[in-house]
């Protein structure tokens, strides 16, 4: 991996109020650690850094750091961004030596067309997007390139298979699929022909309203009549049922009407 050259200042202000005046500045606060080393308050041109981060093509950032009239070799750790405008907050550098090994994230690219793609109607799927590597700073690779034209349908390439890349050692289990060409899944769309029986579960739609009378008239036909009530007129009595207490009064009446009569 190539350094950049980038210059840093020893910060003065470090405190909250202190890093929103070197923002409006122009100026980011930033940090510098490493395991040989104390942090360290740094302040580098907002400018600057944001020129580096658009030419560079990797998310790892090996820069060789101008401060205090000396060079430090360090890797951009960590970038904070503002949630709504997407301006650069802070940077914190991790500090590193030529000899010392260095373990990063590297994305994973791929180059070709698979075979099972072009002749099968395969999908490539990326399995791992970001693979852990160990190297020297000056070995440490931009990104991971794996060639998958062979790649047929139903078939994978694992960590172990990817060609070796000189001075770096790939970190992770060796029978971890890292991209593969599966089958495409084909959205069906499920159609019901038009009079098919709802099965028991299923919502039916009512398509046409129904009238109001033809609808009152539906609950009352077939409708027992409620406890207590009087057969409609005209109807005839149920076999066996008991006449109506006003029918019976009636009845007693009359016959008692013509015994005062003949008294």
């Amino acid at each position: 991996m190539k350094t950049v050259p980038l210059k840093a200042f020893n910060r003065t202000l470090s405190r909250r109020g202190g890093a929103k005046k070197l923002r409006e500045s122009g100026v980011i606060p930033a940090v510098i650690y490493g395991r040989r080393t104390k942090p360290e308050n740094l302040e580098v041109n907002a400018k600057e850094l944001e020129d580096l981060m658009h030419r560079s093509a990797s998310e790892n950032i090996l820069v060789d750091l101008a401060v205090n009239n000396g060079n430090r070799l360090a890797l951009i750790q960590d970038i904070q961004h503002h949630p709504l405008n997407g301006k650069v907050l802070h940077v914190d550098l991790h500090e590193v030596a030529e000899n010392e090994l260095v373990t990063v994230m590297v994305p994973v690219e791929t180059s070709g067309e698979p075979a099972g793609v072009k002749t099968s109607g395969g999908v490539l799927e990326h399995v791992l997007f970001k693979l852990k590597v160990r190297a020297l700073p000056k070995d440490l690779p931009e990104q991971v390139l794996i060639d998958v034209t062979h790649l047929e349908l139903g078939k994978s390439i694992h960590i172990s298979e990817i060609p070796p890349i000189p001075g770096v050692e790939i970190i992770g289990n060796p029978n971890t699929p890292v991209v593969a060409v599966a089958m495409a899944k084909a959205e069906v769309e499920e159609v019901v022909p038009e009079g098919t029986p709802v099965a028991a579960g299923d919502v039916e739609m009512i398509k046409e309203k129904k009238e109001e009378g033809d609808e009152d008239a539906a609950a009352v036909k077939g409708a027992a009549p409620a406890k207590g009530s009087a057969p409609a007129k005209g109807a005839a009595p149920a076999k066996g049922a008991a006449p109506a207490k006003s029918e019976a009064k009636a009845g007693d009446k009359a016959a008692a009407a013509p015994a005062e009569k003949k008294k």
